[in-house]
């Protein structure tokens, strides 16, 4: 009877032993990333893994997170960013990780594949910059991914494969079309890549070399991607005047190639075609009603940022930088050079005309110290001072910091921002790298989106003005993209995913970055977890870098 007793009271204590986690997040309302209403719960984790979701009142974590009056989501998806480099230069990744973003989505252009003459114009690029200097380590992009990883960063990351990075892989900065042999070559790069665990191709098409580029040469190269179930993701042609021939080419290497698109960044750039979202809108409609499948992302703000190249024609800028200054100190290319800037035309996409003129060319950032000056002022402020025309001060400033030189653009509408945030196809990527506020970062001007683009979606658009629900908002920076570039177990709140997992106060998420003052954190984002580990811990970062590569559907370490 005695060794009953003490049999049942063991039993007893064992039974009332409490499961425990690694972590529980308790209390806040769960938002699971489906677009579905959250309710008030606990989400626990174990390792890198989503343990399980609900009432948690039995169990208990190694880490306890009190989120009472919390917003709990999956991380958020940046569909287009461009922290190729400042991932290199600091892991941390700050000015995203403080807007929640857990996974960044490498695109528009590629890093890798990189010839050796890449190398060499990359490493004579960096001597312009000396702040950003970095050893070229990779020559594959399924490298440059591993050696990201093995560096140490704090989000996930991913990344499409750039066809006009394989382009100049192949062609250099030529302008013409490739040859029968050239075309195979460029093929294998982009099976390469699909196979290392790209996304899919991207393309920019208002740049060059990409802009050499037929829809032809961009069909069959979608097509090598298309059976690894890659997407073919552009910055189109243009996003101005000939917004409808560039989304009809978008839709024809859709249904050509096979496989589903993107449309980078959607916007109607310029006064004058503000008026065109409707029927953009529509062409897409008609494309997924026949059975393709046609998404967008977009940044929240009226200005775009690029350089002054989208000032001048891509012709004079073949054969990379040297060759276009080259170009532009000769007085007879110089003169069709500026007649073509000053003519309309749906031939090319000049952005000094689309934007409305040079008091909408702001700059942000100049390689030489003695143009640094101009930064924050606009091209109309610098042609007064240099006593030139608008045109010719574009020239003359690229020829004098032999780059591109980092400008922004005021030409989008207000109104179709609210209106393109409530397609419910369209996610949100910065266009941006992910830099810190701190150090070599400060000495240049960045686009305030780098700092405040999904911030600004939840707390002005969402909470304020009231544009799309908070389930909606989360569910197009979750599920949305994650479902479209395919990627396995993330972008919901389900047991058994990867703990990707933000904390956040929607009564006070907000964006703080501007134009004159743009290296400000967002604020709002309390925690943040990525695999498991927090990375943001009461709005600070802890200094983990738990971020891996995710890989496309077409890896072959899948089999």
């Amino acid at each position: 009877m005695k060794k009953i007793l003490i049999v049942c009271l063991v039993l007893s204590v064992v039974s009332c032993k409490k499961q425990e986690y690694d972590v529980v997040i308790r209390g806040g309302t769960v938002y699971d990333g489906s677009g579905k209403p959250g309710i008030v719960t606990d989400v626990a984790l174990n390792a890198d893994t989503i343990a399980a979701i609900g009432d948690m009142s039995g169990a208990v974590g190694k880490t306890e997170v009190d989120a009472k009056g919390l917003a709990v989501a999956p991380g958020f998806i940046n569909m287009l960013s461009h922290s190729w480099e400042t991932l290199i230069l600091d892991g941390r990744g700050q000015s995203d990780v403080r807007q929640g973003i857990t996974h960044e989505v490498l695109g528009e252009v590629s890093i890798a594949p990189m010839s050796e003459q890449m190398k060499k114009e990359a490493r004579e690029s960096m001597e312009k910059y000396p702040d950003f200097k970095y050893d070229i380590q990779w020559t594959t992009l399924g490298e440059y991914l591993e050696y990201l990883e093995k560096k140490g960063i704090s989000q996930n990351i991913s990344s499409f494969v750039g066809l006009n990075t394989v382009r100049t892989n192949t062609l250099g900065y030529a302008n013409k079309a490739p040859s029968a042999v050239e075309l195979e070559t460029m093929k294998g790069l982009v099976k390469q890549a699909m196979e290392e665990g790209a996304l899919g191709v991207t393309t920019a098409l208002i740049y060059a070399p990409g802009n050499y580029a037929t829809t032809e040469e961009l069909v069959e190269l979608s097509k090598v991607a298309a059976p690894y179930g890659g997407m073919y993701i552009a910055h189109m042609r243009s996003e101005g005047n000939n917004i409808y021939g560039a989304v009809a080419e978008t839709i024809r290497i859709a249904r050509e190639g096979g496989l589903p698109v993107e449309i980078y960044h959607l916007k109607m750039a310029g006064i004058d075609n503000w008026g065109k979202l409707d029927s953009v809108v529509a062409m897409i409609a008609t494309a997924n009603k026949s059975g393709l499948k046609v998404t967008a992302n977009m940044y929240t703000y009226t200005a775009g940022a690029t350089g002054l190249d989208a000032t001048m024609p891509t012709w004079a800028q073949e054969g990379g930088i040297n060759e276009w200054i080259k170009r532009l100190k000769n007085p007879a290319i110089r003169k069709k050079v500026l007649k073509e800037m000053q003519t309309p035309t749906d031939k090319w996409e000049n952005m000094l005309r689309t934007c409305g003129g040079p008091e909408n060319v702001l700059f942000l950032g100049f390689s030489k110290d003695s143009l640094k000056q101009y930064i924050g002022k606009t091209l109309k402020e610098v042609a007064a001072i240099h006593g030139k025309s608008p045109e010719e001060t574009a020239m003359d400033l690229v020829i004098a910091d032999r780059t591109r030189v980092e400008t922004a653009y005021f030409m989008m509408s207000e109104d179709n921002i609210k209106r393109q945030i409530a397609l419910p196809y369209v996610s949100f990527g910065s266009d941006a790298g992910s830099p810190t506020a701190e150090g070599m970062f400060l000495k240049y001007k960045d686009h305030p989106r780098a700092y405040g683009n999904f911030s600004r979606l939840l707390g002005k658009y969402v909470r304020d003005e009231k544009v799309i629900p908070l389930e909606e908002a989360i569910r197009r920076l979750t599920s949305l993209p994650a479902e479209n570039i395919k990627v396995r177990k993330r972008g919901t709140l389900t047991s058994g995913y990867f703990a990707d997992v933000v904390v956040f106060d929607p009564a006070k998420v907000q964006d703080h970055a501007t134009f004159e003052n743009p290296h400000q954190y967002s604020t709002g984002m309390v925690h943040v977890f990525v695999n498991g580990t927090q990375i943001l811990k009461d709005g600070e970062h802890t200094g983990a870098r738990p971020g891996r590569v995710v890989r496309g559907p077409g890896w072959t370490g899948w089999r």
